[in-house]
């Protein structure tokens, strides 16, 4: 069973890195977000929802997504979130992390449509939103970093410069 476990992560992290535009790896754009962990690494294209209205409005009413696609919601400074699935037709996995862009808490396959809240905890400065499901077989996981010119670049655990 963790051989069939670890095929599925490599063949997730295989298609989200095959199905992303090349020159990933080079430099960070406002348009994409990097993840690395001890599972490896990964590029999501990505919409970005850095104002009220924005994150509001989120991926409501869309029918699908490609692999290699999310949304990263951007707070002005760190703080408690919560998001919920109203008018979400899609699962979703929810990926909260803090000012420096470490990974503090993943929500795995959100159901659509559901209004109860899904807590991210505190001191959360940015929530990147991807296919439900993608992030358990990636084994995206608390720890990871994600790297973004969202994240300060002097206090990164992943800057742009490197």
């Amino acid at each position: 069973m963790l051989n069939v476990r670890l095929a599925l992560r490599a063949l997730a992290a295989i298609s989200v890195l095959l199905l992303a535009p090349q020159g990933w790896a080079a430099g960070c754009r406002d348009d994409a977000v990097l993840l690395k962990g001890d599972w490896g690494q990964a590029r999501f294209s990505v919409e970005v929802a850095n104002t009220e209205a924005a994150r509001a409005q989120g991926l409501m009413h869309r029918d699908s997504m490609p692999r290699s696609a999310g949304m990263l919601f951007i707070y002005e400074r760190p703080q408690m979130v919560a998001f919920w699935m109203k008018n979400t037709l899609i699962s979703l996995d929810m990926i909260f992390a803090d000012a420096t862009g470490v990974v503090r808490r993943v929500h795995h396959g959100a159901v659509p449509g559901d209004l109860t809240p899904i807590p991210g905890g505190r001191g959360i400065l940015a929530v990147l939103e991807i296919n439900g499901g993608l992030a358990r077989a990636m084994g995206i996981k608390p720890g990871t970093v994600l790297r973004h010119p969202a994240f300060e670049q002097d206090t990164a655990a992943w800057p742009c410069d490197n």
